[in-house]
């Protein structure tokens, strides 16, 4: 029997209809992992490159047997399915899906690294993680916590996303 570990993942989109985009990404990743809690939904300006419309993320606590790199296939498959093409380093995306943590696990091969590597300079992944487990100390990561490493970087910007309707 396969072991179970708990996994944040981290979504974000800013093309179309952005809080569709994440409701379907949810649905789609329920067909391989159990979604425990979902942070609320946070709109972030751009990082990286700025001239872009402002991202909606938001983080997932889930369960799942798939190995890191099982995972990774699975949610590469459905950024996908969902329309996400190669483009633009930190550009504009219909869909991202990272992996944030894995587990007590560092995974550190060519096309992943576990916890991700650039998570500690992020607030747009930092301030929904936050949310769900600001104790959380990451594997490698200086004995931070969450919410200490959200605390050395700047949140302005970022606020709950009120859906807007009319």
């Amino acid at each position: 029997m396969k072991n179970t570990e708990t996994v944040y993942l981290a979504l974000g989109t800013n093309l179309e209809k952005r809080s569709t985009n994440l409701v379907k990404a949810c649905s789609e990743l329920k067909k391989f992992v159990t979604i425990s809690r979902i942070s609320h939904i946070y709109e972030t300006p751009p990082w990286g490159v700025t001239d872009q419309p402002l991202f909606l993320n938001q983080v997932l606590e889930v369960t799942t047997d798939l190995s890191p790199q099982e995972l990774l296939t699975a949610v590469k498959d459905i950024e996908v399915k969902m329309g996400r093409v190669p483009a633009e380093k930190y550009g504009p995306r219909l869909i991202d899906i990272d992996i944030l943590i894995y587990g007590c696990h560092e995974v550190s091969s060519p096309n992943l690294t576990i916890p991700h590597p650039r998570m500690a300079e992020r607030a747009f992944v930092l301030v929904p993680l936050d949310e769900l487990a600001p104790d959380l100390v990451p594997p490698g990561q200086a004995q931070l916590s969450v919410h200490e490493m959200l605390q050395a970087v700047s949140s302005a910007g970022i606020v709950v996303y009120r859906e807007r309707h009319g």
